[in-house]
């Protein structure tokens, strides 16, 4: 993370005390999305965010895993004010690549307030960027551009299907307040390829990616500390978003998800659809966090097993959002064979996490 990316921690935190003052849209029933505008920002909400996982192979028979996120915070500070230095619109960058040969996430971060052309989050459709970080959208690829410390990535993803609206009619609940939610869809199966380089060795890859595009004022319940999420692309050219929300205790407060079969049909899955059962632990040497790295999901008619391409997929974006959280690329197995891949998400494991 670039020096800067400092300055804007203490902002993020001041936004969030200042949360309170501030007036923040709510996640309205009813709206109906639409493209290609709410590829875009939705900067009066006060959090945002275009994630992208991915399953890249480099020929040799390698497989990697990638992530690449873009955050967007509105955090209700010097919003009165006329100084084009007020920070009244912040933006954060994680990007990984899961390699089983390096043992650990290869990671790294930039944060930056919005303007002067060195940050910015466009409205009429994706295109995000942080210096020479980018997300942007033209017709149905988006390509990604990141100059990380010892990576680079330059990929593009190609969607071939119309987004898949999650919730209703991509209003995701999250809790079983009605302001607790989400406008929320996702792209799943995106045919990935482009260039990745690690340590000075450039490759060729190709796979299969998913993203999301998020945006919320109230996503989390006080009474939440964290969530587990998983995003997979089954070799039958189906997909399944299964998340739980979790307590204090660490039991299930709210579940849902989607399962969108090989045609496009796509069923929505209520609370008592969904449920995780952890598997095995792993315990982190750096932070001592304990995070259930595999599971048993149950979601709907479909039961799976989760297992991760490695187990230290831990994430420290401290410097930036301010939290630590697992995040990595897992296969899905059925009776024992593997069906599909694609990335898992826990956080709130070493305390509750804070939006």
């Amino acid at each position: 993370m670039n020096r800067r990316g400092f300055l804007f921690v203490p902002l993020a935190l001041a936004g969030a005390r200042a949360g309170a003052q501030a007036r923040y849209p709510a996640v309205a029933p009813g709206t109906a999305l639409d493209f290609p505008r709410d590829h875009g920002s939705h900067a009066d909400f006060r959090t945002e965010w275009w994630y992208i996982t991915a399953w890249v192979g480099d020929g040799s028979g390698r497989n990697l895993g990638v992530q690449i996120t873009f955050f967007r915070n509105r955090p209700g500070v010097a919003e009165q004010g006329t100084s084009r230095f007020a920070p009244r619109q912040l933006l954060f960058a994680h990007a990984a690549i899961a390699d089983p040969r390096h043992g650990r996430l290869r990671h790294d971060q930039r944060a930056a307030r919005a303007g002067f052309g060195l940050a910015e989050a466009e409205e009429a459709t994706t295109g995000v960027h942080i210096g020479d970080w980018s997300l942007r959208l033209t017709g149905d690829t988006y390509r990604a551009r990141i100059a990380a410390r010892d990576f680079t990535l330059d990929l593009t993803f190609t969607a071939r299907a119309p987004p898949l609206l999650q919730g209703r009619q991509g209003l995701s609940r999250k809790g079983p307040r009605a302001q607790q939610a989400s406008h929320y869809y996702s792209r799943p199966h995106l045919a990935v390829g482009g260039a990745l380089a690690v340590d000075g060795h450039a490759a060729t890859v190709q796979g299969t990616a998913w993203l999301d595009h998020e945006w919320s004022s109230d996503y989390l319940a006080p009474e939440a500390r964290g969530w587990d999420w998983v995003g997979l692309n089954f070799d039958d050219g189906s997909a399944l978003m299964a998340f739980r929300i979790r307590d204090a205790g660490g039991a299930t407060y709210w579940a849902g998800g989607s399962l969108q079969d090989r045609n496009g049909e796509v069923r929505d899955l209520r609370p008592d659809d969904v449920s995780f059962t952890p598997q095995r632990r792993w315990r982190s040497p750096r932070t001592g966090i304990d995070y259930p790295v595999a599971f048993a999901v149950r979601a709907g008619d479909v039961d799976i097993t989760l297992e991760p391409l490695f187990d230290d997929q831990e994430l420290d974006s401290r410097a930036s959002v301010g939290t630590i959280y697992w995040e990595g690329a897992v296969r899905a197995f059925s009776a024992g064979r593997e069906i599909g891949r694609g990335y898992l998400e826990l956080t709130g494991y070493g305390g509750a996490l804070k939006l």
